[in-house]
Protein backbone atom coordinates (compact mmCIF):
# COMPACT_ATOMS: atom_id res chain seq x y z
CA UNK A 1 0.00 0.00 0.00
CA UNK A 2 1.28 3.71 -0.96
CA UNK A 3 1.17 6.40 1.69
CA UNK A 4 -0.42 9.96 0.71
CA UNK A 5 0.85 12.01 3.41
CA UNK A 6 -1.77 13.44 5.46
CA UNK A 7 -4.54 10.60 4.16
CA UNK A 8 -5.12 6.73 5.78
CA UNK A 9 -8.11 4.37 4.79
CA UNK A 10 -9.05 2.32 7.79
CA UNK A 11 -11.62 -0.42 7.19
CA UNK A 12 -13.46 -0.14 10.27
CA UNK A 13 -15.01 3.32 9.21
CA UNK A 14 -14.86 2.34 5.12
CA UNK A 15 -13.69 5.82 4.00
CA UNK A 16 -10.72 7.75 3.56
CA UNK A 17 -10.02 10.57 6.05
CA UNK A 18 -7.64 13.41 6.26
CA UNK A 19 -4.94 12.72 9.23
CA UNK A 20 -2.50 15.72 9.62
CA UNK A 21 1.40 15.18 10.44
CA UNK A 22 2.62 14.35 13.90
CA UNK A 23 5.37 14.94 16.02
CA UNK A 24 8.16 12.58 17.51
CA UNK A 25 6.48 12.95 20.89
CA UNK A 26 2.59 12.07 19.32
CA UNK A 27 3.95 9.33 17.52
CA UNK A 28 6.14 7.61 20.48
CA UNK A 29 2.06 7.86 22.03
CA UNK A 30 0.43 6.35 19.23
CA UNK A 31 3.00 3.48 19.03
CA UNK A 32 2.73 2.75 22.41
CA UNK A 33 -1.15 2.81 22.06
CA UNK A 34 -1.14 0.45 18.83
CA UNK A 35 0.79 -2.10 21.15
CA UNK A 36 -2.04 -2.52 23.18
CA UNK A 37 -4.19 -3.74 20.63
CA UNK A 38 -4.45 -6.48 18.39
CA UNK A 39 -3.89 -5.34 15.02
CA UNK A 40 -4.99 -8.18 13.43
CA UNK A 41 -8.34 -5.48 12.22
CA UNK A 42 -6.35 -3.67 9.80
CA UNK A 43 -5.92 -5.35 6.50
CA UNK A 44 -3.99 -3.51 4.24
CA UNK A 45 -4.56 -5.99 1.47
CA UNK A 46 -8.33 -5.64 1.48
CA UNK A 47 -7.92 -2.44 0.50
CA UNK A 48 -9.98 -2.42 -2.64
CA UNK A 49 -7.40 0.09 -4.55
CA UNK A 50 -4.35 2.08 -3.11
CA UNK A 51 -3.74 5.65 -2.35
CA UNK A 52 -1.70 7.36 -4.78
CA UNK A 53 1.75 8.73 -3.63
CA UNK A 54 2.60 11.72 -3.59
CA UNK A 55 6.04 12.23 -2.04
CA UNK A 56 8.04 11.55 0.58
CA UNK A 57 6.05 10.45 3.81
CA UNK A 58 8.85 11.68 5.82
CA UNK A 59 6.69 15.07 6.26
CA UNK A 60 4.64 13.17 8.54
CA UNK A 61 7.61 13.20 11.05
CA UNK A 62 7.45 9.42 11.53
CA UNK A 63 10.83 8.28 9.48
CA UNK A 64 13.25 8.97 12.98
CA UNK A 65 10.65 6.54 14.57
CA UNK A 66 9.50 4.01 12.14
CA UNK A 67 11.50 2.74 9.00
CA UNK A 68 9.61 2.55 5.78
CA UNK A 69 7.32 -0.22 4.91
CA UNK A 70 6.54 -1.04 8.63
CA UNK A 71 3.01 -1.95 9.89
CA UNK A 72 3.29 0.54 12.79
CA UNK A 73 4.12 3.32 10.78
CA UNK A 74 1.23 3.68 8.82
CA UNK A 75 -0.80 2.07 11.55
CA UNK A 76 0.50 5.94 13.55
CA UNK A 77 -1.12 7.61 10.58
CA UNK A 78 -4.57 6.45 11.30
CA UNK A 79 -4.02 6.18 14.84
CA UNK A 80 -2.83 9.38 15.15
CA UNK A 81 -5.02 11.55 18.34
CA UNK A 82 -7.48 14.25 16.54
CA UNK A 83 -7.11 18.16 17.08
CA UNK A 84 -9.43 17.72 19.90
CA UNK A 85 -7.85 15.06 21.89
CA UNK A 86 -4.98 17.57 21.74
CA UNK A 87 -6.93 20.18 23.06
CA UNK A 88 -9.09 18.54 25.73
CA UNK A 89 -6.88 17.83 29.14
CA UNK A 90 -6.06 14.08 27.84
CA UNK A 91 -3.04 12.63 28.77
CA UNK A 92 -1.41 13.07 25.00
CA UNK A 93 -0.99 16.54 26.45
CA UNK A 94 -1.21 18.20 29.61
CA UNK A 95 -2.27 21.89 30.15
CA UNK A 96 -2.42 23.71 33.20
CA UNK A 97 -5.40 23.83 33.61
CA UNK A 98 -8.03 22.58 31.33
CA UNK A 99 -9.33 24.73 28.55
CA UNK A 100 -13.24 25.19 28.20
CA UNK A 101 -15.03 24.27 25.39
CA UNK A 102 -15.23 28.05 23.98
CA UNK A 103 -11.51 27.99 24.00
CA UNK A 104 -11.34 24.93 22.13
CA UNK A 105 -13.33 25.95 19.55
CA UNK A 106 -11.28 28.78 19.48
CA UNK A 107 -8.40 26.54 19.25
CA UNK A 108 -9.77 24.18 16.21
CA UNK A 109 -10.66 27.88 14.09
CA UNK A 110 -7.08 28.93 14.55
CA UNK A 111 -5.83 25.40 13.47
CA UNK A 112 -7.85 25.39 10.54
CA UNK A 113 -8.11 28.67 9.33
CA UNK A 114 -4.48 30.04 7.47
CA UNK A 115 -6.12 33.65 8.60
CA UNK A 116 -7.84 34.44 11.74
CA UNK A 117 -9.41 37.56 13.52
CA UNK A 118 -9.69 36.51 17.05
CA UNK A 119 -11.90 38.98 18.87
CA UNK A 120 -12.90 37.56 21.83
CA UNK A 121 -14.26 40.20 24.14
CA UNK A 122 -11.38 41.34 26.44
CA UNK A 123 -10.28 38.90 29.36
CA UNK A 124 -11.79 35.48 27.41
CA UNK A 125 -7.77 33.90 27.05
CA UNK A 126 -7.09 34.66 23.72
CA UNK A 127 -3.38 34.72 24.34
CA UNK A 128 -3.81 31.18 26.18
CA UNK A 129 -6.03 30.18 22.91
CA UNK A 130 -2.72 31.25 20.72
CA UNK A 131 -0.61 29.78 22.74
CA UNK A 132 -2.25 26.39 22.91
CA UNK A 133 -2.80 26.56 19.26
CA UNK A 134 1.11 26.78 18.50
CA UNK A 135 1.88 23.82 20.84
CA UNK A 136 -0.16 21.70 18.85
CA UNK A 137 0.64 23.43 15.58
CA UNK A 138 4.24 22.13 16.87
CA UNK A 139 3.46 18.78 18.20
CA UNK A 140 1.98 17.79 14.94
CA UNK A 141 4.93 18.72 12.99
CA UNK A 142 2.55 20.95 10.82
CA UNK A 143 4.95 24.25 11.71
CA UNK A 144 8.57 25.06 12.75
CA UNK A 145 8.13 29.14 13.06
CA UNK A 146 6.23 31.31 14.58
CA UNK A 147 6.56 35.10 15.67
CA UNK A 148 4.36 36.95 18.66
CA UNK A 149 4.32 40.89 17.65
CA UNK A 150 2.97 42.69 20.86
CA UNK A 151 3.04 45.68 22.65
CA UNK A 152 6.45 45.99 23.98
CA UNK A 153 5.10 45.95 27.48
CA UNK A 154 3.27 42.94 27.27
CA UNK A 155 6.63 40.55 25.93
CA UNK A 156 7.28 39.39 29.62
CA UNK A 157 3.43 38.53 29.81
CA UNK A 158 3.67 36.42 26.68
CA UNK A 159 7.15 34.86 27.59
CA UNK A 160 5.68 34.22 30.99
CA UNK A 161 2.57 32.15 29.63
CA UNK A 162 4.11 29.97 27.20
CA UNK A 163 6.42 28.94 29.96
CA UNK A 164 2.94 27.82 31.33
CA UNK A 165 1.18 26.59 28.72
CA UNK A 166 3.71 25.51 26.56
CA UNK A 167 6.60 24.87 28.48
CA UNK A 168 8.22 22.44 25.85
CA UNK A 169 9.03 25.45 23.15
CA UNK A 170 11.39 27.44 23.18
CA UNK A 171 10.52 31.27 22.81
CA UNK A 172 13.32 34.12 22.36
CA UNK A 173 12.35 37.90 23.01
CA UNK A 174 14.09 39.92 20.17
CA UNK A 175 15.18 42.71 22.32
CA UNK A 176 18.57 44.86 23.01
CA UNK A 177 20.63 47.16 20.64
CA UNK A 178 20.60 46.04 16.67
CA UNK A 179 22.91 44.04 16.77
CA UNK A 180 21.76 42.07 19.88
CA UNK A 181 18.73 41.88 17.88
CA UNK A 182 20.66 40.86 15.09
CA UNK A 183 22.03 38.03 17.01
CA UNK A 184 18.61 36.96 18.67
CA UNK A 185 16.82 36.39 15.00
CA UNK A 186 19.51 34.32 14.24
CA UNK A 187 19.21 32.13 16.89
CA UNK A 188 17.20 28.42 16.78
CA UNK A 189 13.86 29.30 18.34
CA UNK A 190 10.23 27.80 18.11
CA UNK A 191 8.56 31.35 19.03
CA UNK A 192 10.12 34.85 18.51
CA UNK A 193 8.32 37.36 20.28
CA UNK A 194 9.10 40.92 19.44
CA UNK A 195 7.51 44.69 20.56
CA UNK A 196 5.08 47.04 17.29
CA UNK A 197 8.18 49.44 17.21
CA UNK A 198 11.01 46.98 17.15
CA UNK A 199 9.48 45.15 14.99
CA UNK A 200 9.06 48.62 12.64
CA UNK A 201 12.52 49.28 13.01
CA UNK A 202 13.64 45.97 12.41
CA UNK A 203 11.69 45.91 9.30
CA UNK A 204 11.65 49.17 7.89
CA UNK A 205 15.14 50.13 8.50
CA UNK A 206 17.47 47.66 8.35
CA UNK A 207 18.79 46.56 4.75
CA UNK A 208 18.29 43.04 4.13
CA UNK A 209 16.39 42.72 7.37
CA UNK A 210 16.28 39.20 9.07
CA UNK A 211 12.62 39.13 10.18
CA UNK A 212 12.08 38.81 6.53
CA UNK A 213 14.55 36.74 5.26
CA UNK A 214 12.30 33.13 5.77
CA UNK A 215 8.50 32.38 5.51
CA UNK A 216 7.73 32.24 8.89
CA UNK A 217 4.61 29.48 9.72
CA UNK A 218 2.81 31.90 11.96
CA UNK A 219 2.48 35.43 12.89
CA UNK A 220 0.66 36.94 16.02
CA UNK A 221 -0.51 40.05 16.21
CA UNK A 222 -1.48 40.57 20.04
CA UNK A 223 -3.70 44.07 20.18
CA UNK A 224 -3.86 44.41 16.67
CA UNK A 225 -5.35 47.48 16.80
CA UNK A 226 -1.99 48.54 16.50
CA UNK A 227 -2.24 48.21 13.06
CA UNK A 228 -5.53 50.17 12.60
CA UNK A 229 -3.78 53.21 10.58
CA UNK A 230 -3.18 51.19 7.51
CA UNK A 231 -0.49 53.86 6.41
CA UNK A 232 1.72 53.51 9.79
CA UNK A 233 5.31 52.37 9.68
CA UNK A 234 3.88 49.73 12.27
CA UNK A 235 1.28 48.58 9.98
CA UNK A 236 3.22 48.73 6.55
CA UNK A 237 5.64 46.70 8.79
CA UNK A 238 3.47 43.80 10.21
CA UNK A 239 1.98 43.35 6.53
CA UNK A 240 5.25 42.78 5.00
CA UNK A 241 6.14 39.96 7.14
CA UNK A 242 5.97 36.95 5.17
CA UNK A 243 3.95 34.02 6.75
CA UNK A 244 1.94 30.65 6.00
CA UNK A 245 -0.81 31.70 8.87
CA UNK A 246 -1.64 34.99 10.21
CA UNK A 247 -3.37 35.75 13.38
CA UNK A 248 -4.77 38.59 14.95
CA UNK A 249 -5.73 39.20 18.14
CA UNK A 250 -7.87 42.24 19.39
CA UNK A 251 -11.36 42.28 21.70
CA UNK A 252 -11.66 46.14 19.69
CA UNK A 253 -11.55 45.41 16.05
CA UNK A 254 -13.23 48.95 16.06
CA UNK A 255 -12.01 51.95 18.36
CA UNK A 256 -12.54 54.64 16.23
CA UNK A 257 -13.84 54.30 12.85
CA UNK A 258 -14.65 51.38 10.34
CA UNK A 259 -11.03 52.27 9.00
CA UNK A 260 -9.87 49.91 12.05
CA UNK A 261 -11.04 46.99 10.80
CA UNK A 262 -10.48 47.56 7.58
CA UNK A 263 -6.32 47.83 8.03
CA UNK A 264 -6.70 43.95 10.24
CA UNK A 265 -8.12 42.52 7.69
CA UNK A 266 -5.61 43.64 4.93
CA UNK A 267 -3.44 42.32 6.95
CA UNK A 268 -4.99 38.86 7.28
CA UNK A 269 -6.66 39.01 3.40
CA UNK A 270 -4.07 40.17 1.35
CA UNK A 271 -1.16 37.71 2.06
CA UNK A 272 1.05 38.11 -1.17
CA UNK A 273 3.81 36.43 0.73
CA UNK A 274 2.19 32.85 0.19
CA UNK A 275 -0.35 34.07 -2.79
CA UNK A 276 -3.71 35.32 -1.24
CA UNK A 277 -4.74 38.38 -2.46
CA UNK A 278 -8.35 39.68 -2.74
CA UNK A 279 -10.01 42.73 -3.78
CA UNK A 280 -9.72 46.25 -1.50
CA UNK A 281 -11.23 46.10 1.67
CA UNK A 282 -13.16 49.34 1.78
CA UNK A 283 -14.92 51.22 4.86
CA UNK A 284 -18.07 50.70 3.45
CA UNK A 285 -20.04 49.25 6.28
CA UNK A 286 -21.37 46.52 4.02
CA UNK A 287 -18.28 45.24 3.20
CA UNK A 288 -16.18 45.34 6.34
CA UNK A 289 -19.45 43.39 8.10
CA UNK A 290 -18.97 40.83 5.00
CA UNK A 291 -15.11 40.41 5.90
CA UNK A 292 -15.84 39.90 9.33
CA UNK A 293 -18.14 37.06 9.10
CA UNK A 294 -15.80 35.72 7.02
CA UNK A 295 -12.58 36.42 9.20
CA UNK A 296 -13.65 37.08 12.62
CA UNK A 297 -14.71 34.74 15.66
CA UNK A 298 -15.76 36.66 18.28
CA UNK A 299 -17.59 35.90 21.78
CA UNK A 300 -19.10 37.84 24.75
CA UNK A 301 -18.38 36.88 28.31
CA UNK A 302 -22.01 37.26 28.94
CA UNK A 303 -22.18 34.24 26.74
CA UNK A 304 -19.48 31.82 26.96
CA UNK A 305 -18.88 32.78 30.55
CA UNK A 306 -22.37 33.12 32.42
CA UNK A 307 -19.98 31.84 35.83
CA UNK A 308 -18.03 35.13 35.58
CA UNK A 309 -18.74 37.50 38.31
CA UNK A 310 -20.52 40.59 37.61
CA UNK A 311 -19.31 43.78 36.60
CA UNK A 312 -21.25 46.82 38.04
CA UNK A 313 -20.51 50.15 36.22
CA UNK A 314 -21.33 53.48 38.01
CA UNK A 315 -20.56 57.39 36.32
CA UNK A 316 -20.15 59.28 39.65
CA UNK A 317 -21.36 63.31 38.56
CA UNK A 318 -18.56 65.07 40.58
CA UNK A 319 -19.56 68.51 41.79
CA UNK A 320 -16.64 70.76 42.20
CA UNK A 321 -15.94 72.13 45.34
CA UNK A 322 -15.94 76.44 45.22
CA UNK A 323 -12.44 77.24 44.44
CA UNK A 324 -11.57 74.37 42.55
CA UNK A 325 -15.06 75.55 40.37
CA UNK A 326 -13.46 79.14 40.37
CA UNK A 327 -10.82 78.16 39.09
CA UNK A 328 -12.17 76.19 36.48
CA UNK A 329 -14.68 78.63 35.35
CA UNK A 330 -12.02 81.16 34.97
CA UNK A 331 -9.84 78.85 32.83
CA UNK A 332 -12.36 77.94 30.56
CA UNK A 333 -13.81 81.74 29.91
CA UNK A 334 -10.37 82.73 29.39
CA UNK A 335 -8.98 80.08 27.12
CA UNK A 336 -12.33 80.78 24.97
CA UNK A 337 -11.45 84.62 24.46
CA UNK A 338 -7.91 83.44 23.81
CA UNK A 339 -8.71 80.88 21.08
CA UNK A 340 -11.76 83.62 19.52
CA UNK A 341 -8.85 86.79 19.76
CA UNK A 342 -6.55 84.24 17.18
CA UNK A 343 -5.87 85.20 13.91
CA UNK A 344 -5.90 81.28 13.26
CA UNK A 345 -7.26 78.52 15.79
CA UNK A 346 -7.04 75.00 14.81
CA UNK A 347 -8.28 72.05 16.57
CA UNK A 348 -4.91 71.57 17.65
CA UNK A 349 -5.40 75.01 19.92
CA UNK A 350 -8.66 73.40 20.85
CA UNK A 351 -7.98 70.03 22.30
CA UNK A 352 -4.92 71.78 23.96
CA UNK A 353 -7.45 73.63 25.86
CA UNK A 354 -9.87 70.67 26.33
CA UNK A 355 -6.66 68.87 28.18
CA UNK A 356 -6.08 71.83 30.38
CA UNK A 357 -9.82 71.75 31.48
CA UNK A 358 -9.30 67.89 32.19
CA UNK A 359 -6.30 68.73 34.72
CA UNK A 360 -7.85 70.99 36.54
CA UNK A 361 -11.28 69.10 36.75
CA UNK A 362 -8.31 66.26 38.35
CA UNK A 363 -7.32 68.93 41.14
CA UNK A 364 -7.10 72.42 41.53
CA UNK A 365 -3.38 73.38 42.35
CA UNK A 366 -4.24 76.50 44.02
CA UNK A 367 -6.50 75.20 46.45
CA UNK A 368 -5.54 71.84 46.58
CA UNK A 369 -9.39 70.63 46.40
CA UNK A 370 -9.74 68.28 44.43
CA UNK A 371 -13.74 66.96 44.31
CA UNK A 372 -12.64 63.49 42.51
CA UNK A 373 -9.48 62.28 44.93
CA UNK A 374 -12.19 63.14 48.01
CA UNK A 375 -14.27 60.73 46.88
CA UNK A 376 -11.71 58.26 45.61
CA UNK A 377 -10.71 58.31 49.09
CA UNK A 378 -13.64 58.02 50.77
CA UNK A 379 -14.29 54.84 49.00
CA UNK A 380 -10.65 53.60 49.21
CA UNK A 381 -11.43 53.55 53.08
CA UNK A 382 -14.21 51.32 53.10
CA UNK A 383 -13.06 48.66 49.96
CA UNK A 384 -9.99 48.15 52.14
CA UNK A 385 -12.07 47.90 55.17
CA UNK A 386 -13.87 44.62 53.30
CA UNK A 387 -11.11 42.94 52.40
CA UNK A 388 -10.77 44.45 48.94
CA UNK A 389 -8.09 46.21 46.58
CA UNK A 390 -8.24 48.51 43.34
CA UNK A 391 -6.82 50.00 40.64
CA UNK A 392 -6.91 53.90 39.53
CA UNK A 393 -6.32 54.73 35.99
CA UNK A 394 -5.57 58.18 34.48
CA UNK A 395 -4.62 59.45 31.18
CA UNK A 396 -2.02 61.62 33.04
CA UNK A 397 1.10 60.59 35.15
CA UNK A 398 2.52 63.81 36.03
CA UNK A 399 3.11 64.56 39.99
CA UNK A 400 0.32 67.69 39.86
CA UNK A 401 -2.81 66.24 37.91
CA UNK A 402 -2.33 61.88 37.65
CA UNK A 403 -0.67 59.34 38.94
CA UNK A 404 2.23 61.20 40.68
CA UNK A 405 -1.10 63.19 42.34
CA UNK A 406 -2.61 59.74 43.05
CA UNK A 407 0.41 58.69 44.68
CA UNK A 408 0.84 61.52 46.93
CA UNK A 409 -2.90 61.40 47.84
CA UNK A 410 -3.02 57.54 48.54
CA UNK A 411 -0.16 57.21 50.24
CA UNK A 412 -1.44 55.33 53.57
CA UNK A 413 -3.00 52.65 51.02
CA UNK A 414 1.03 51.86 49.98
CA UNK A 415 0.48 52.09 46.49
CA UNK A 416 2.34 51.17 43.18
CA UNK A 417 2.67 52.92 40.19
CA UNK A 418 2.67 51.33 36.19
CA UNK A 419 3.53 54.06 33.60
CA UNK A 420 5.38 54.41 30.44
CA UNK A 421 8.29 55.97 32.16
CA UNK A 422 9.30 52.71 33.91
CA UNK A 423 11.13 50.25 32.13
CA UNK A 424 9.72 47.30 31.21
CA UNK A 425 11.84 45.24 34.53
CA UNK A 426 9.91 48.41 36.50
CA UNK A 427 6.63 47.42 35.14
CA UNK A 428 7.21 43.47 35.73
CA UNK A 429 8.13 43.92 39.13
CA UNK A 430 5.19 46.07 40.02
CA UNK A 431 2.73 44.03 38.68
CA UNK A 432 4.37 41.35 40.43
CA UNK A 433 4.34 43.17 43.39
CA UNK A 434 1.04 43.93 43.31
CA UNK A 435 -0.13 40.65 42.82
CA UNK A 436 2.01 38.96 45.49
CA UNK A 437 1.72 41.38 48.62
CA UNK A 438 -2.06 42.59 49.54
CA UNK A 439 -0.40 45.47 51.77
CA UNK A 440 -0.11 46.82 48.61
CA UNK A 441 -3.69 48.04 48.02
CA UNK A 442 -3.94 50.05 45.30
CA UNK A 443 -2.30 50.10 41.75
CA UNK A 444 -2.30 53.29 39.65
CA UNK A 445 -1.91 53.28 35.77
CA UNK A 446 -1.53 55.02 33.10
CA UNK A 447 -4.27 54.32 30.95
CA UNK A 448 -1.98 53.65 27.52
CA UNK A 449 0.85 51.86 29.51
CA UNK A 450 -1.42 49.50 31.64
CA UNK A 451 -4.99 49.58 30.04
CA UNK A 452 -4.05 46.12 27.58
CA UNK A 453 -2.73 43.35 28.16
CA UNK A 454 -2.36 42.88 32.04
CA UNK A 455 -4.02 40.31 34.19
CA UNK A 456 -5.02 41.84 37.46
CA UNK A 457 -7.88 39.85 39.14
CA UNK A 458 -6.17 40.41 42.50
CA UNK A 459 -7.91 43.85 42.18
CA UNK A 460 -11.86 43.97 42.61
CA UNK A 461 -12.72 47.99 42.29
CA UNK A 462 -11.58 49.98 39.02
CA UNK A 463 -11.25 53.87 39.18
CA UNK A 464 -10.87 55.94 36.42
CA UNK A 465 -10.24 59.68 37.42
CA UNK A 466 -10.63 61.50 34.21
CA UNK A 467 -12.35 60.62 31.12
CA UNK A 468 -10.23 59.16 27.70
CA UNK A 469 -11.90 60.38 24.30
CA UNK A 470 -12.23 56.27 23.55
CA UNK A 471 -14.82 54.08 25.77
CA UNK A 472 -13.54 51.33 24.42
CA UNK A 473 -9.96 52.06 25.49
CA UNK A 474 -11.63 52.58 29.26
CA UNK A 475 -13.63 48.95 28.88
CA UNK A 476 -10.04 47.13 27.98
CA UNK A 477 -8.56 49.09 30.45
CA UNK A 478 -11.38 47.53 33.21
CA UNK A 479 -10.81 44.40 31.98
CA UNK A 480 -7.54 43.75 33.62
CA UNK A 481 -9.39 43.32 36.46
CA UNK A 482 -13.18 41.74 34.94
CA UNK A 483 -11.78 38.43 33.21
CA UNK A 484 -11.05 34.92 33.96
CA UNK A 485 -10.00 34.12 36.98
CA UNK A 486 -11.85 36.82 38.85
CA UNK A 487 -13.58 35.27 41.76
CA UNK A 488 -15.85 38.73 43.08
CA UNK A 489 -17.72 41.14 41.63
CA UNK A 490 -16.08 43.76 39.55
CA UNK A 491 -17.08 47.18 40.29
CA UNK A 492 -16.39 50.37 37.99
CA UNK A 493 -16.19 54.13 39.03
CA UNK A 494 -15.92 56.53 35.53
CA UNK A 495 -15.85 60.18 37.04
CA UNK A 496 -17.63 62.89 35.72
CA UNK A 497 -17.60 66.33 37.13
CA UNK A 498 -20.91 68.31 36.51
CA UNK A 499 -20.91 71.38 33.96
CA UNK A 500 -17.62 70.95 32.64
CA UNK A 501 -15.63 69.89 29.36
CA UNK A 502 -16.19 66.08 30.99
CA UNK A 503 -19.64 66.51 30.81
CA UNK A 504 -20.17 67.60 27.38
CA UNK A 505 -17.70 64.89 26.12
CA UNK A 506 -19.44 62.11 27.36
CA UNK A 507 -22.60 63.06 25.85
CA UNK A 508 -20.80 63.46 22.39
CA UNK A 509 -19.18 59.93 22.53
CA UNK A 510 -22.60 58.26 23.75
CA UNK A 511 -23.93 60.22 20.85
CA UNK A 512 -20.82 59.20 18.48
CA UNK A 513 -20.71 54.97 19.93
CA UNK A 514 -24.79 54.40 18.87
CA UNK A 515 -23.96 55.35 15.09
CA UNK A 516 -21.50 52.73 14.96
CA UNK A 517 -22.51 49.95 17.12
CA UNK A 518 -24.58 49.34 14.30
CA UNK A 519 -21.58 48.35 11.80
CA UNK A 520 -19.40 46.26 14.31
CA UNK A 521 -20.33 44.62 17.21
CA UNK A 522 -18.90 47.52 20.18
CA UNK A 523 -17.37 49.84 17.85
CA UNK A 524 -16.04 53.31 19.59
CA UNK A 525 -14.74 56.24 18.41
CA UNK A 526 -11.94 58.61 19.01
CA UNK A 527 -13.44 61.98 19.78
CA UNK A 528 -9.64 63.59 18.02
CA UNK A 529 -10.43 61.45 15.19
CA UNK A 530 -13.83 61.08 14.20
CA UNK A 531 -15.78 64.37 15.39
CA UNK A 532 -15.29 66.46 12.97
CA UNK A 533 -13.88 70.08 13.34
CA UNK A 534 -17.32 71.66 14.28
CA UNK A 535 -17.72 69.52 16.90
CA UNK A 536 -14.67 69.60 18.45
CA UNK A 537 -15.53 73.47 18.32
CA UNK A 538 -18.87 73.21 19.59
CA UNK A 539 -17.66 71.18 22.75
CA UNK A 540 -16.29 74.97 23.75
CA UNK A 541 -19.46 76.49 22.19
CA UNK A 542 -17.73 77.79 19.76
CA UNK A 543 -18.15 78.24 16.02
CA UNK A 544 -16.71 76.98 12.83
CA UNK A 545 -12.82 77.09 12.52
CA UNK A 546 -11.87 79.91 10.63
Amino acid sequence: MTLRPGIARSESIGAFRRVPAVSIETNRWVVERALRYDIGWFDYASADEPLESSGDSDSLGLNSVLPKGNLLRDLAVTLQPPIGALASGSNILEWPSPLLQYQREGVMALITRPALLLADSMGLGKTIQSIAALRILYHRSEIQSALVVCPAGLVAQWRSEFARWAPELTVVPVQGSSTERGRLWRVPAHVRLIGYETLRGDVLDVRDSPALRQTLDVVVLDEASRIKNGRSGIAVACKLLPAERRWALTGTPVENSLEDAVSILDFLVNNQSVGRHRAQITANGSDVKAQLRAYQLRRRREDVLPQLPSKRVNEITIELPPAQRAVYDRAEQDGIIQLTGRESTTIVHVLELISRLKQICNYDPASGESGKLADISERMTELVSQGDRALIFSQFVDDMFGIGRLAHHLKPYNPLSYTGSLTMQQRTDAVAKFLKNSDHKVLLLSLRAGGQGLNLQAASFVFHLDRWWNPAVEEQAESRAHRMGQTKPVTIYRYICANTIEERIDAKLREKRRIFQDAVDDATLDISKMLTESEVFGLLGLGKPR
